[in-house]
C-alpha cells in the first residue's frame, strides 16, 4: 500500500511511503478487535466499589431482646441487614476487572484496526513535525489543515516528543500516542490516523528486514 506524504499545509510533498499488505491489507479478524476493545475498556475501570457490611457499619452489637419469648421474630443487633443503617450483605467489593489477553491475539486486532482504517481511506503521512516550543493552536491547526473533516485524530509519531505533546494534550479532537504504545480502541476510536514520515517508515523498514530474511 502506497501513501503519498504531505506537508503542514496538506500539500503532497511528492513523497511516498509504502506499507506493508501483511499489516494495512489484511482480512480483519472481528473477535480479536471485540476482545482487545473489551479489554482495554475494562482495564479502565477502577473496581473500587465497595459497600459496608455488618461487621463495618456503626452501632451496638448489644442483642436487641432475648431469643424467645417475646412473640416476636429473632434477632440480632441493630446492624442487622434487615435494619435501616444496617449492614449490605453479598454487597460489591473492591476488584479489578483486568482481562488476559495473548500478545499474537491483541497484535492481530490492532493488524485488523489499521487495516480497517487504510481500507476506509482513513491514514494519512504527514512530514515530521518539529515544535520549537509547545503551542496548542499552531499545532491544532496543522492537524485541521491536514485533516479537515476529522472530528477525532489519532496522531502517531515514532518516539516521545515533549514539546508536540504538550501542543496536543488539551485539545479534545485530538489523541496522541507514540508507536510503541499503539492500540486497538484509539485506532478504531479515532475518525482519521495521521502517522509522521518517520513513524511510518518504520513499517517499511520491517517489511525490507523480512523481505531480506527470506
Amino acid at each position: 500500500m502506497k501513501l503519498d506524504i504531505v506537508n503542514i499545509e496538506g500539500s503532497k510533498t511528492g513523497r511516498t511511503v509504502e506499507l506493508p499488505d501483511e499489516i494495512f491489507a489484511a482480512d480483519p479478524h472481528d473477535h480479536s478487535i471485540w476482545l482487545a476493545v473489551k479489554q482495554h475498556l475494562a482495564a479502565r475501570r477502577q473496581g473500587t466499589h465497595k459497600v459496608k457490611t455488618r461487621a463495618e457499619v456503626k452501632g451496638s452489637s448489644k442483642k436487641l431482646h432475648k431469643q424467645k419469648g417475646t412473640g416476636g421474630s429473632r434477632k440480632g443487633n441493630i446492624r442487622n441487614p434487615l435494619y435501616k443503617g444496617g449492614g449490605t450483605v453479598f454487597g460489591p467489593k473492591p476488584h479489578g476487572y483486568d482481562i488476559k489477553l495473548n500478545r499474537k491475539v491483541k497484535d492481530l486486532a490492532k493488524i485488523g484496526a489499521l487495516s480497517n482504517k487504510a481500507s476506509e481511506n482513513r491514514i494519512v503521512v504527514v512530514e515530521d513535525i518539529n515544535m520549537a516550543e509547545p503551542a496548542t493552536g499552531k499545532f491544532s491547526q496543522i492537524i485541521h489543515t491536514i485533516v479537515p473533516e476529522s472530528r477525532r485524530t489519532l496522531f502517531v509519531m515514532p518516539e516521545y516528543d515533549e514539546n508536540v505533546y504538550k501542543s496536543y494534550r488539551n485539545v479534545p479532537e485530538i489523541c496522541g500516542t507514540v508507536l510503541s504504545d499503539i492500540n486497538t480502541y484509539d485506532i478504531l476510536n479515532a475518525d482519521t490516523l495521521v502517522f509522521t514520515e518517520s513513524a511510518a517508515k518504520v513499517f517499511e523498514g520491517q517489511e525490507q528486514e523480512e523481505a531480506t530474511a527470506k
